[in-house]
Parts: C-alpha cells; sequence; structure tokens
C-alpha cells in the first residue's frame, strides 16, 4: 500500500480531485473486473513496451475491453510518429520486470500511468488511446492492484502536465 499512498499523496499535493477504493488484488483485467465498481469511469488497461534497441519506453493506456495486437501497434505508431516527423519506434515488445521497475517504480500487474511519478528524468512516454478523450472519468491501479483510483479526464490531464512526462493521444484501434 506503500506505492498507492505515493500516488494518493502526489494527487493530493497537486489539487488534483480523485477518489480511491480498495478490493482484493486484480493483477490482470479479469481479475480487476470483479472488484470494480460501477463508478461510471472507464477502466483502462496499461501495457508497459519498450523498443528493440532498448532506449525508449512507452505507456499505452486503452479501454479495458479492447484488445490490442502488438505488431499492429507497431505499425499504427510508427505511421503516427513519422507524419510527425519524429522517430518510429521500431519493433516493439513488452518490457521487462526489472525496466518496469527502473522506470516506472512498478511490479507486473500494478502498471499504470500513475507510475509515471517514478520517472524523474521523463524517458517514459505516454500514448493514450483517442477513445479516452471522450470519457468524464477514467480509472486505473494507484501503482498497486488492490485498489482503483477514479479521475475525471480533465484531472488527469492535469496530472499529466504536473508529472512532465511526453504524451499523446493516437488511435489505436
Amino acid at each position: 500500500m506503500e506505492r498507492e499512498k505515493k500516488v494518493l499523496d502526489y494527487l493530493t499535493a497537486h489539487d488534483i480531485p480523485h477518489s480511491c477504493y480498495n478490493h482484493p488484488e486484480g493483477k490482470t483485467i479479469e481479475e480487476a473486473k470483479r472488484w470494480w465498481k460501477d463508478d461510471g469511469s472507464v477502466h483502462c488497461k496499461n501495457i508497459f513496451l519498450r523498443n528493440h534497441k532498448g532506449n525508449r519506453h512507452y505507456l499505452v493506456c486503452f479501454h479495458c475491453d479492447a484488445t490490442l495486437d502488438i505488431r499492429q501497434l507497431e505499425q499504427r505508431l510508427k505511421a503516427h510518429l513519422q507524419s510527425r516527423g519524429l522517430p518510429a519506434p521500431g519493433k516493439l515488445s513488452f518490457a521487462s520486470a526489472e525496466r518496469m521497475e527502473r522506470y516506472l517504480g512498478l511490479e507486473p500487474g500494478s502498471v499504470s500511468p500513475f507510475g509515471l511519478i517514478n520517472d524523474e528524468e521523463n524517458h517514459v512516454h505516454l500514448f493514450l488511446d483517442e477513445c479516452l478523450q471522450r470519457a468524464e472519468s477514467l480509472s486505473f491501479h494507484p501503482n498497486d492492484c488492490r485498489g482503483t483510483v477514479v479521475i475525471g479526464r480533465a484531472d488527469f490531464m492535469r496530472y499529466l502536465e504536473c508529472v512532465g512526462n511526453s504524451y499523446e493521444f493516437v488511435e489505436l484501434y
């Protein structure tokens, strides 16, 4: 619960409204769905990826009911970044638990954008599915899979500005 406390303290210190509730461990979406409240938020799935060289890391957030093919995701991100004159990510793969700990201070099963609090060098780039822009509120683990933070979309955007990592909305599927 130490990781959860850090998230809640950060949000409170930055006057970012939110609510949080605890529940039994839910390391996968299927497990977590049993414990999520019907709170009107869009529950999000989060994956942490690295490029083939291991020098770029990406956090990808999307609706919990969607599925992503990693090869199709590579192609979408490549096209999106190149259309903006930016380098393509190359071949993507899931980042190791060691990389997750190093860059986000998290362990598998607890990945969320709140891990960006621990990325003091703003190394990780965040991709959010464009459908999340239409949600009134979003929910994520508070860096601990035994809890859920519900946060308004506008308040989440304020959080992203505070934390300072680069991010963008993109059509993921």
